[in-house]
């Protein structure tokens, strides 16, 4: 049984605040509205990829060996500053460097958090729990996206203006901050028990079970099928906007509306009912998980139904039939988040928890550096070929993919 403690509820709250990201389900448009291509959108997510990459092991063994709250702090720092860039300008090259500090809190934040859960799961016995567990408090998360599509509407529909979203945005992260910055300090983890003279050797103990994660096959088969399939998924999924502002256009109704305000009602409604139900799918991965032999089965047949998923949705949208395609963007939502608790749950059992952090972040950073390849390749097909026959692309290679990463057996852990 799940403890739903106080603390259970502040790590639902960082969720569902660090989900009310208003101008998520717009980015795409918002950046063609400020006349980018879609090649010049998928370099500005390359360089918030590039930056996770090449700071995502430096900040998950910092987090490791001198505080994990402290490393959240510097994460929602880097976020709140990027917002107000974005807030202020349009052009590529300010946009790059908002892109730099957001993929700079994303560093700080990957892996963290998760790994101040498994701490606190560790602390109080619960570690069987995990999927569950973390299933539930990333509902919340889920729950966060789905209010805040609606509300990203609604700013728009009152406003008109794409970009006093970001500045809407620094609210809830300002309060996420305060609620990060004062979690309990046993969850930074060993760290808190070494005085000050102590810190460097457990600096290198650290980095020394850190980099025995990378000569465990079966640790890094594992990171590597998450990492993929999430890389495939933040890569693809916000393509889903320009299909249903294709849809909300060319729909019947509506009329009286202009079309930033029309395309941002059909948005916000489709988004909202996406997140309602990937919030579900979080709550329910547990049991899902249960209905397997062992979680590598689970994991194997939803990274090979998501590839398939997208495959279609991008027939679909090459033939203009939006809605079939909206569908299964949403069926891919659903696995991206039924997948998440179990890549997580997986992963954990195989890596020390002194190295929690830095382990799910290599999976993170992996996953940032995939993305990073595939955002302009993405961009470059579609801006040639279009939105469907880019997303074939995509989907193709991540069946390719699968044959070199599908995990191994792994039998549940008796609960």
């Amino acid at each position: 049984m799940i403890k739903k403690d106080l603390q259970f509820y502040r790590f639902s709250l960082y969720g569902f605040l660090k989900n009310l990201r208003f101008f998520d389900p717009f980015i795409i448009l918002i950046f063609r509205d400020n006349g980018l291509t879609f090649l010049q959108i998928g370099l500005l997510y390359s360089i918030r990829d590039l930056t996770n990459y090449l700071t995502e092991i430096p900040t998950g063994f910092f987090a490791d060996a001198f505080g994990r709250r402290k490393s959240m702090v510097f994460a929602f720092t880097a976020y709140i500053i990027s917002f107000f860039i974005f807030y202020t300008f349009s052009d590529f090259y300010l946009s790059a460097v908002a892109m730099v500090l957001f993929g700079l809190g994303e560093s700080f934040r990957s892996g963290t958090h998760k790994a101040l859960i498994l701490e606190y799961l560790r602390l109080n016995d619960m570690l069987d729990l995990k999927v569950a567990y973390y299933g539930r408090t990333r509902a919340a998360s889920q729950m966060g996206s789905a209010f805040n599509s609606l509300i990203a509407a609604g700013l728009l529909f009152f406003t008109g203006d794409y970009r006093i979203m970001f500045l809407a945005t620094t609210i809830p992260y300002m309060i996420d901050l305060i609620n990060l910055a004062t979690y309990p300090k046993i969850l930074d983890g060993e760290l808190s028990q070494f005085a000050r003279s102590a810190l460097w050797g457990q600096a290198k103990g650290t980095l020394k079970i850190f980099i025995g994660i990378f000569k465990d096959r079966h640790a890094m088969r594992s990171i590597l099928n998450s990492a993929s399939f999430t890389a495939l998924f933040k890569t693809t999924k916000d393509y889903l906007q320009p299909i249903l502002e294709f849809l909300a256009l060319a729909s019947p109704f509506l009329l009286f509306l202009d079309d930033v305000k029309r395309s941002g009602v059909v948005v916000g409604i489709v988004y909202f009912f996406i997140y309602m139900l990937t919030s579900y799918a979080s709550r329910s991965s547990d049991q899902i998980s249960r209905r397997f032999t062992n979680l590598a089965a689970a994991i194997n047949l939803t990274f090979l139904a998501g590839v398939g998923f997208l495959f279609i949705a991008g027939l679909a949208t090459w033939q203009n039939m939006a809605i079939i395609s909206v569908l299964l963007f949403l069926g891919f939502y659903v696995l991206q988040n039924l997948r998440k608790p179990m890549n997580v749950a997986l992963i954990s059992d195989q890596i020390s928890h002194n190295v929690m952090a830095s382990g799910l972040s290599v999976e993170a950073q992996i996953a940032t550096i995939l993305s990073a390849v595939f955002a302009p390749v993405m961009g470059a097909l579609a801006d040639s070929f279009g939105v469907g026959i880019a997303l074939i692309g995509l989907s193709l290679g991540g069946l390719l993919s699968y044959f070199f990463i599908a995990v191994q057996d792994y039998p549940l852990e008796s609960k």
